[in-house]
């Protein structure tokens, strides 16, 4: 038997079609002795104080609740264990909210374990050493230009170390988490998620290196907008803005602690199933279905 006694739950505050599942689950759990809290609108700075008492948050959503849980519960070391109501659902665990009774069983059973994800801090900086802003993020860290399909010259820096200067709509510090997101759907290779490297994938690079690198375990990143630029750099995290660069101002980037904790129910080596299951053609086994329209 495990030894939870408190979960909390958060739906996903911009889709309401998840707000009555929270509260369905919050009610299972109420019935089954299980001390609960439910979210169905919260922020991040919200949500803080309940997250640090709870056992394990669950998540009620896709991959974008993932996201946003797995940031807030990383704090605290509150693993997640995610309902899926998205369309991919790579990081969540239990498949549809229809089976989140046989979940609960399993979980309060203590047939689970507990995955590690990395996590990147992306840092401003002024004039090299003033902290003007400091973000972390789950899937990845994307620099680009403020006016959309403008190209942006930025200057990466590995271990202090000037790498290239690269002409591209967009770059893409990704984790291994964020190489099935973004970083993918550019060209970059999937990691699996026990690594702890950075992965660097330029996006739509013109007559500069094209090629994606992955960084070794540790590296630190440091990207500077050179004065070419004709238009302003901003820098978005895990998919949202969080800072438009300033003059004489760069971002650091490397690996943040703690990590995420998500909750697994299923074989330690269900990542490259649960992968294929998604990107390739599968059979379908009743047959040729008859189009409508």
């Amino acid at each position: 038997m495990s030894d939870i006694k408190r979960i909390g739950v958060l739906a996903h505050p911009s889709r309401p079609d998840t707000h009555p599942v929270a509260r369905e689950i919050a009610a299972t759990l109420h019935k089954r002795g299980i001390e609960n809290w439910v979210y169905a609108v919260w922020d991040e700075d919200s949500v803080g104080r309940d997250v640090a008492c709870a056992d394990v948050v669950m998540a009620i959503g896709g991959d974008g609740a993932m996201l946003r849980a797995g940031r807030v519960c990383a704090e605290h070391k509150v693993p997640v264990l995610g309902v899926n109501m998205g369309w991919l659902g790579f990081l969540t665990e239990i498949e549809k909210p229809e089976d989140c009774e046989a979940g609960l069983d399993q979980l309060l059973a203590g047939d689970y374990w507990i995955e590690k994800r990395m996590m990147l801090q992306a840092t401003v900086l002024e004039d090299k050493r003033k902290v003007c802003g400091s973000f972390r993020a789950l899937n990845d860290v994307v620099i680009s230009g403020s006016v959309f399909g403008r190209m942006v010259q930025i200057a990466a820096y590995i271990d202090k170390h000037w790498a290239t200067t690269y002409n591209a709509d967009a770059l893409i510090l990704s984790t291994p988490t964020g190489s099935t997101a973004y970083a993918l759907a550019t060209g970059g290779p999937i990691l699996p998620p026990e690594l702890r490297n950075i992965l660097l994938v330029p996006m739509a690079p013109h007559l500069s290196m094209e090629r994606p690198i992955v960084l070794s375990q540790g590296a630190v990143v440091d990207i500077e907008p050179t004065p070419e630029n004709r238009h302003n750099v901003v820098l978005a995290v895990d998919g949202r803005v969080a800072a438009e660069l300033g003059e004489n101002q760069h971002i650091c980037v490397k690996s943040a602690e703690p990590e995420s904790q998500f909750v697994r129910l299923r074989e330690r080596n269900y990542f490259y199933r649960s992968l294929l299951d998604r990107m390739e053609p599968r059979i379908n086994r009743h047959g040729p279905r008859r189009m409508t329209f």
